[in-house]
């Protein structure tokens, strides 16, 4: 008698999950060998912010205080991905990132400094009048040198354009000149 449809969803839905979850042990030492060996970009989600989607409605780029910024626990984070790259002596060329708060406080905490990128900018609900920027982050991918990798903090709908993979706050993508995935890493 073949399984239910109910039980095959289910089976399939565990096989999944078991190969999805198996290569995290690795991925944090593939980050770290793709990053050393350059010519790539760390895509970093900003680390945890206070509880919601998008920005509250009073929302002003520039004031802080109108956006959802970083939680206690996405500065601690902030501070442990800083902590990870330096305890493997690893340094970006260039960190850019977004101009919303929770992705300078993420770049500054976690790398000390920042230059912003108006293409790393959300363009979650359209909230402002800006070009999809997906075609700019493409180009400056592919024109990466082979030397030092770079540090681009940004946003999940930036990096999901640009992978089609849908990262975790702290999450980084370690993507090579054509924007294909090369390793991550969840910085927890």
């Amino acid at each position: 008698m073949p399984p239910s449809s109910h039980a095959l969803h289910r089976r399939t839905w565990l096989a999944w999950t078991a190969v999805a979850a198996s290569p995290w042990p690795a991925l944090a030492a593939d980050a770290a060998a793709q990053l050393r060996q350059g010519g790539c970009v760390l895509l970093l989600r900003h680390a945890q912010t206070t509880p919601g989607i998008g920005d509250p409605p009073e929302f002003q780029l520039g004031r802080c205080e109108t956006q959802r910024n970083l939680s206690d626990a996405g500065r601690a984070q902030a501070d442990r991905i800083g902590a990870w790259l330096q305890a493997r002596q690893l340094a970006p060329s260039a960190v850019r990132s977004s101009a919303w708060c929770r992705c300078i406080d993420t770049a500054d905490r976690a790398f000390g400094s920042h230059t912003r990128w108006p293409a790393l900018n959300s363009h979650f609900g359209d909230r402002l009048d800006t070009p999809d920027t997906t075609a700019e982050l493409r180009t400056a991918l592919q024109k990466r040198p082979s030397g030092p990798f770079e540090a681009w903090v940004t946003h999940q709908v930036n990096i999901t354009a640009l992978t089609g993979e849908v990262p975790a706050m702290g999450e980084g993508f370690v993507v090579d000149r054509q924007g294909r995935v090369l390793a991550r890493t969840l910085f927890a």
